[in-house]
C-alpha cells in the first residue's frame, strides 16, 4: 500500500470529499477550485499506471483499487453536478448511462474475477475515461467560466460523446461475461475457455 502508485490511487480517493465539499462552498471560486482538484486526481490516474510501470512495482492491491477510484471519483462528480443542477434535463441522460454502465461492469468483474479471467485495458476505454473526465471538469467550472468559452456546452457535448463510448466498453465487457456463463453453463472447463478469451477478446481493466 504504501509504494508511490498505490498513494497516488489512495490519493484520488482522498480527493473525492475535498470536491464534495468544494460544490457546497459555492461561487466561481469553489467551481474552480472543485475543478482544479478534480483535474489533479484525474491526472494521478495516469501518473499511478505510468510510474507502477516504469519502477516495476505493479500489484493485486493497485489493480484491484484503481477501477474503484476511477468509479468512485467519476461517480461523486456525476452525482454533485446533478444534485445542484449543473447537469440537468436531457444531459442527465448520458450521466444515467454512464453511472448504470459502472454499475453492470462491476458485477461482471466480479464474475469474472471468480473465474481468474484477465481484462487488459483497451485503448478505446482509455479514450472514453479520458474524455469522461474532461466532460466532467468542464460541466464542473461550468457558467462560472466565461461566456466565450462555452465550457458548459462543451462539457454536455463530451459527455454524451463519452456515454457512446461507455456503451460501447460496456458491450465488450458483457460480451466476455456472457461467453464464460454459456460456458460455465455447459459444464466447459472455465479456466481453459478463459484463457481463450483473454487472447482474442474484451478487455478493459478500467474505462
Amino acid at each position: 500500500m504504501t509504494n508511490l502508485p498505490n498513494m497516488l490511487t489512495l490519493l484520488r480517493i482522498a480527493a473525492i470529499p475535498v470536491i464534495v465539499a468544494l460544490f457546497y462552498v459555492g461561487g466561481e471560486a469553489g467551481a474552480w477550485l472543485a475543478c482544479a482538484v478534480f483535474a489533479l486526481a484525474c491526472v494521478t490516474d495516469y501518473l499511478d499506471g505510468l510510474i507502477a510501470r516504469m519502477r516495476s512495482q505493479q500489484s493485486a492491491f493497485g489493480r484491484c483499487l484503481d477501477p474503484i477510484a476511477d468509479k468512485l471519483l467519476v461517480a461523486s462528480a456525476l452525482l454533485m453536478l446533478a444534485g445542484f443542477g449543473q447537469v440537468a434535463g436531457y444531459t442527465l441522460i448520458p450521466a444515467v448511462v454512464i453511472l448504470c454502465r459502472e454499475i453492470v461492469v462491476s458485477g461482471l468483474r466480479e464474475f469474472l474475477a471468480e473465474l481468474r479471467v484477465p481484462l487488459p485495458v483497451t485503448q478505446l476505454a482509455k479514450w472514453k475515461t479520458a474524455l469522461q473526465m474532461a466532460a466532467i471538469a468542464c460541466l464542473i467550472v461550468g457558467d462560472a467560466a466565461p461566456a466565450a468559452l462555452e465550457l458548459r456546452t462543451i462539457g454536455e457535448v463530451g459527455l454524451w460523446i463519452a456515454a457512446g463510448l461507455t456503451l460501447v466498453t460496456g458491450y465488450d465487457y458483457l460480451r466476455a461475461a456472457l461467453g464464460h456463463l454459456r460456458a460455465v453453463d455447459s459444464g466447459t472447463d472455465g479456466s481453459a475457455h478463459a484463457s481463450a478469451e483473454s487472447r482474442r477478446g474484451p478487455r478493459a481493466r478500467t474505462g
